[in-house]
């Protein structure tokens, strides 16, 4: 799970970063120099692109909090998280494919499909998890 969580935290993490701090190159260049999916859709709205990668960055802070500490809840919170996310970015580019190559529809459909895949498995694997990690409260035993 940490692994996963890890992961998906790096792969929210840098393009969100990359959107945050520098979104006019991030609209022109994302994923790679000449394959550009966000520029496809324009026009550039920096608001926007700023507004995204910060978001992304949340998600990614829930997702490392998560990693650091994988207790079920927390996991299922950051896995809920990355779905709310993730779903709807789906949904949308699968409805627009068609302005694509053939490898940068793959390369889409790798990238989108995989988030959701992730956020599935930890939902799974956290409710397989009933340890309590250590972190359980204990209570003192009585005085006597």
């Amino acid at each position: 799970m940490r692994a996963a969580l890890l992961l998906s935290a790096l792969a929210q993490g840098v393009p969100g970063a990359w959107a945050m701090f520098l979104p006019h190159s991030f609209f022109r260049n994302f994923p790679l120099p000449g394959h550009r999916w966000v520029a496809v859709f324009a026009p550039y709205n920096e608001h926007l692109v700023r507004d995204f990668g910060s978001l992304v960055v949340a998600l990614a802070a829930v997702l490392l909090c998560a990693a650091r500490t994988p207790q079920p809840p927390l996991v299922r919170a950051a896995a809920l998280a990355q779905l709310a996310f993730s779903v709807p970015h789906l949904l949308f580019h699968l409805h627009h494919l068609a302005m694509f190559s053939p490898a940068d529809v793959v390369a889409q459909l790798i990238t989108l499909v995989l988030p959701v895949v992730v956020a599935l498995y930890l939902l799974w694997a956290s409710a397989r998890d009933g340890g309590d990690h250590g972190t359980a409260v204990r209570t003192p035993a009585p005085y006597q």
